[in-house]
């Protein structure tokens, strides 16, 4: 018997200069803290493209280049939810950084000052990854009935 799954896609680009990365710190709905820039694939553009998209809306900068660093994937199986971010990482990148956007402000840090920084437990779990050799999987099984992850796998692949 088929089952009809919700999937959605996102991605983010982690953007490294020397030791320092560009997070966008995000102060509106839900999803607050610091993030890489990204956002949701649309219909029918490529990931990658997303991607390069996404960063240029939200920091101006062009980017090229990027490796998949992490496919990181939330299913939820009393909702039928899969959604799957894919996470680049990229240093090389061109244009003007923007001061602002609606997606929040564009900042540099020191990769060794990111443990400190607020941010959602989703991305502060991926952060080490962009950083290791290797490309990664990481699954979130969620418990609906207890409002709570319910298993992590992470995975080199």
């Amino acid at each position: 018997m088929a089952v009809d799954i919700n999937y959605k896609f996102w991605n983010v680009c982690m953007i490294r200069h020397d030791d320092h990365v560009l997070l966008l710190n995000r102060t509106h709905d839900d999803f607050s803290g610091y993030i890489p820039p990204g956002g949701k694939v649309d219909f029918p553009e490529s990931f990658t493209a997303s991607a390069i998209r996404e960063v240029k809306e939200e920091t101006g900068l062009d980017v090229k280049n990027l490796k998949l660093k992490i496919v990181y994937e939330y299913v939820n199986p009393a909702k039928n939810d899969r959604y799957i971010i894919f996470n680049y990482i990229t240093d090389e990148f061109s244009g003007e950084l923007l001061k602002e956007t609606k997606e929040g402000k564009p900042e540099w840090f020191p990769i060794s000052e990111l443990d400190s920084l607020p941010m959602q437990p989703s991305i502060r779990r991926r952060i080490p990854y962009f950083f290791k050799p290797g490309t990664y999987e990481i699954q979130v099984v969620w418990d609906e009935e207890n409002d709570r992850e319910a298993e992590v796998m992470v995975k080199e692949t």
